[in-house]
């Protein structure tokens, strides 16, 4: 790797890990977090959980695997052209996912409503729950034994959780921190109410590069619209535009490798220039100085950003309420929802989940213990439990 910044994070002054490790000869500190990653149980996972379109459907949609990897390149990408540490916003990428529910987004809303009365759930303190205590490969301790540095980008890659007066940050301002948050082990404070390095910022503005492209990827793919819909739309259409212009003769799946491939390199080059001159403007010089800088560092230009928001209005509406799309959304809530009352009901999971479950008379803990179980089920072992419980397995079609 070449020299970093001054501001990049380095694996020699990291906090460390809540379990001390001997020095390795070969990897830095984030190299083994990174790789202890990619080699856990549920990164694995990730390969049957849904990103936008089931995984079943096959024509090579994409899974919350092929995301994360798209997501890890991208940021490894943008960390180099800055000089941060590439391990370290790869390690972040890499598990920003892990606390994913089966069947994306409509398996967490169904799994956070289920256990309203219980805290909630979040899917970025699940990934921490993941990492610090639902792993478990190691002989002599729970979880992956990451460092503070990839553990604090897990939780706040998307920004503080308080202000510094202690008030809920962003989206958790209606609903307050998410239950569990308190628990998690941690070799020192995470320090909620400070942003997180530069390279967990790097990671989070590499899933939003990432998404954008592959979303309308998929759905050109899943046959809800055509490349000429997204003619008009904000960000994506000057590029559609010029790539017909340029091609027009081309069929349509390689003229839409040509505007996916131009929409993450144009906005992996705007964040890069960006971002490099609000460092600058901050007067950054450390790693600290980026955590007390009080606002987020790596960004889209302004202009960017209103074109991004306005892409993402678009695919909401032709791509993500697409009847095509709800159908399976509503079905596969109903069965994360169908699994939770069961379970909380009977106690009837597997192995040391179930046992664990009969064990506890506290509802609040044993609605933790099924909401871990539920959260870490791929799409297809959650259809498999539905059928054992109720006799049925919904089709999505």
């Amino acid at each position: 790797m070449s020299e970093t910044a001054s501001y990049a994070s380095k694996p020699e002054d990291s906090l460390g890990r809540l379990y001390g490790t001997g020095p390795s000869p070969t990897r830095s500190e984030f190299q083994r977090d990174r790789d202890r990653i990619i080699h856990s149980t549920a990164f694995r996972r990730l390969q049957h959980k849904t990103q936008v379109f089931l995984h079943h459907e096959g024509r090579h949609f994409r899974n919350r695997l092929t995301h994360t990897l798209e997501v890890s390149q991208i940021a490894r990408s943008i960390a180099r052209a800055l000089q941060l540490n590439e391990d370290l916003a790869e390690a972040v990428a890499l598990s920003h996912d892990l606390g994913h529910t089966p069947f994306g987004h409509a398996g967490e809303r169904a799994l956070h409503r289920a256990m309203a009365p219980f805290g909630g759930f979040d899917h970025n303190v699940q990934a921490l729950r993941v990492v610090t205590r639902l792993e478990n490969r190691y002989a002599e301790h729970d979880g992956l034994n990451l460092t503070w540095e990839t553990l604090e980008g897990i939780l706040k890659h998307n920004g503080p959780l308080l202000y510094p007066d202690g008030r809920p940050y962003g989206r958790y301002a209606e609903e307050g921190l998410p239950a569990g948050i308190e628990d998690i082990p941690a070799v020192a404070d995470l320090r909620l109410s400070s942003h997180a390095s530069l390279e967990a910022q790097v990671a989070a503005i590499a899933d939003d590069i990432a998404y954008n492209a592959h979303d309308i990827d998929d759905a050109l793919r899943a046959g809800l619209v055509q490349l000429s819909d997204f003619e008009d739309a904000p960000m994506a259409g000057p590029i559609v535009l010029e790539v017909e212009g340029l091609y027009p003769k081309v069929d349509a799946k390689r003229q839409t490798h040509e505007v996916q491939r131009r929409m993450i390199t144009r906005a992996i080059e705007d964040v890069i220039s960006h971002s490099a001159r609000l460092i600058s403007d901050a007067g950054i010089t450390s790693a600290e100085d980026v955590r007390q800088a009080g606002k987020t560092l790596i960004a889209f230009s302004p202009a960017t950003a209103e074109a991004e928001k306005g892409l993402k209005q678009v695919l909401y509406k032709r791509v993500y309420r697409d009847e095509a799309v709800m159908r399976p959304v509503r079905e596969s809530e109903a069965v994360v929802e169908r699994l939770f009352t069961a379970y909380m009901e009977r106690g009837d999971m597997p192995g040391r989940w179930g046992e664990a479950a009969l064990q506890t008379v506290d509802q609040n803990a044993r609605a933790r213990i099924v909401a871990d179980f539920i959260a870490g089920m791929t799409d297809p072992y959650a259809l498999d439990e539905h059928q054992r419980l109720f006799d049925a397995r919904p089709e999505f079609r």
